[in-house]
């Protein structure tokens, strides 16, 4: 088994904490001492000792930096983003180069939050397997606790293998209106999409002839490209995400349920649900005082206090870069502001 985290991202939905040059997997979270990034690194090696990196030119050094114990070979850098499709493209044309192209391989990415290594591991395992067994690209879809909006959404088919508790894939449905999502959360026949797969190059090379043709053509070019020509040949790739531009079109996907946690860390909303908080709902760091609050995520990573009296459901990030304050339950337009201020320190 392959693994391969993507780790990319623009750094805008968790601003002033993360920025373009320095996106949320980079963050250290909820006390831990290893970030998003290494823990990721940290369950991929439960996995297996062939692991690969894919993240941008703007910020791996400091990818590197934090996972210092990986060979050079194990980067792969983009030059600049091209979308998830050509993120994944450029990793399968390492990966064919190096291993047996029928091993499976799993693409997960850096920036997610779980705690349930065990759970994570049986769940992989069992997608590496079926994915094999049956050369077919296998999802791993989360259970969903809540109707959430978000996220999108995959429809569980017919079982494929029951023992295994691995399901045909029958449709994906977009982020849905809240009364459609409470639909999908009541029926329990719909798992969210996060993104992680497993299959073979074989099977990715298949699978792009018969239904991305553009897509193989841009894994042909990388895999023939020149280390002199290799930058100006992604460069000249069209930007694409992989849902969109395979992995939807692909009619014999399978999919494994989750027996894992995970949280995308998406908001702020999302991030004070990972890291918790007091009797009054609060989480506070750096220099903070708080007085009459409530359901708030309060952190500062400057000398000068900060002090939040008398609110509710707000968040307040006072950091180097900048200074946030919204209410939690807006927090999921940071992403949209920090875009509009160009991510700015």
């Amino acid at each position: 088994m392959i693994v391969v985290i993507i780790a990319g991202g623009s750094g805008t939905r968790l601003w002033p904490l993360s920025t373009p040059d320095y996106p949320k997997h980079l963050l250290k979270i909820n006390g831990d001492s290893r970030s998003l990034l290494q823990q990721t690194y940290d369950r991929a090696r439960s996995l297996t000792d062939k692991v690969y990196v894919v993240s941008d030119d703007s910020h791996i050094e400091h990818v590197k930096e934090q996972l210092s114990e990986l060979p050079e070979d194990a980067f792969i850098v983009e030059p600049a983003r091209r979308g998830t499709a050509n993120c994944i493209v450029a990793a399968l044309a390492v990966v064919s180069k190096k291993h047996d192209n029928d091993e499976a391989i799993a693409s997960i990415h850096a920036d997610h939050y779980i705690r349930d290594l065990e759970g994570f591991k049986h769940s992989f395992k069992v997608a590496t397997q079926i994915s094999e067994q049956e050369k077919k690209i296998v999802l791993v879809g989360i259970e969903p606790d809540h109707p959430a909006t978000g996220f999108g959404y995959i429809q569980k088919g017919a079982p494929a293998d029951e023992a295994s508790l691995v399901y045909e894939v029958k449709s994906f449905k977009e982020k849905p209106a809240f009364d459609v999502a409470q639909q999908y959360f009541t029926s329990g026949n719909y798992l969210w999409n996060s993104g992680f797969f497993v299959g073979s190059v074989n099977t990715f090379k298949q699978k792009m002839e018969a239904f991305a043709p553009e897509l193989l053509a841009n894994y042909e070019k990388l895999v023939g490209a020149a280390d002199d020509k290799y930058q100006e040949t992604y460069l000249s790739l069209t930007s694409e995400a992989i849902d969109y531009a395979l992995i939807e079109k692909v009619n014999d996907l399978l999919v494994v349920p989750a027996s894992f946690d995970w949280m995308d860390l998406g908001s702020f909303s999302d991030l004070h649900k990972a890291v918790g908080g007091d009797e009054q709902g609060n989480h506070t760091e750096g220099t903070v005082e708080v007085e009459s609050v409530s359901n708030s995520l309060v952190q500062n990573q400057e000398d000068k206090p900060v002090v939040v009296i008398g609110l509710d459901n707000v968040v307040v990030v006072n950091t180097p870069k900048g200074l946030l304050i919204a209410r939690k339950d807006l927090s999921q337009k940071v992403g949209d502001v920090s875009k509009r201020i160009g991510g700015k320190s």
